[in-house]
């Protein structure tokens, strides 16, 4: 940026494999040139950068004239070419950038076209070691401890998703109304660094799980989604 400001995206998760993340960088650079206005997100990290919605100025005259009016965040999201995502927040600064994720995974768009392995099939699960992976399945047992609290996918002594969920985040979970009697039995999403220990596990944050019959939602019409990316 002209002012030497170090901006990333809010709300957003880059891809982490080659494909996906050269597909979105040649979004971004078919935008190059586009007058924005950015609206901070919080204080700057541990690298100067801050974290910022990034406005295309309504009526610029680029490339990208689609996006006018609408924002770069929503529109990788809406593409399907990035995750909605809380990052290191406990939660999104917009939610409303769910719904629009929704969109585009009801529509099969960009990396909600290929097959997402489930939450019980650890088999699959271990070849996303080290990725960034969204992943649905039923909980099977809910195990609260001291320190943190495990939501287990798979029955015991069998492959599945282990998810770890810190004593502060459940916390923060229970005053939302969730507790191991609503999550035993229930369907959600879940998404994280996935890491393998006895079996593959990922840590959630606040908004990294969704109870799906809350979340799930028709697709959203073009004006609408438009709206939400704002």
């Amino acid at each position: 940026m002209v002012s030497g400001l170090r901006a990333v995206l809010d709300s957003l998760r880059w891809p982490d494999t080659p494909e996906a993340a050269s597909a979105a960088r040649t979004w971004l650079e078919n935008r190059r040139g586009a007058r924005v206005t950015v609206v901070l997100r919080g204080q700057p990290d541990r690298w100067d950068r801050v974290r910022a919605d990034l406005l295309v100025a309504e009526g610029d005259i680029a490339e990208s004239a689609d996006l006018a009016g609408a924002d770069l965040a929503g529109g990788l999201i809406g593409a399907g070419l990035a995750y909605a995502d809380a990052n290191e927040a406990d939660s999104l600064c917009r939610p409303g950038l769910r719904l629009v994720e929704a969109a585009a995974r009801a529509r099969g768009l960009g990396l909600w076209g290929a097959a997402r392995p489930a939450a019980g099939d650890g088999p699959a699960l271990r070849e996303k070691v080290g990725h960034f992976v969204v992943a649905e399945g039923r909980i099977r047992h809910v195990g609260e401890r001291g320190a943190r609290t495990y939501l287990d996918f798979a029955a015991r002594g069998t492959d599945g998703l282990t998810v770890t969920v810190s004593k502060r985040t459940w916390r923060m979970m229970r005053a939302r109304g969730l507790s191991a009697a609503s999550l035993e039995g229930r369907r959600v999403r879940v998404r994280g660094l996935l890491e393998v220990r006895r079996g593959p596990t990922l840590e959630v944050a606040l908004d990294g799980l969704e109870t799906l019959e809350e979340t799930d939602r028709p697709e959203v019409d073009p004006e609408g989604e438009r709206g939400l990316r704002r």
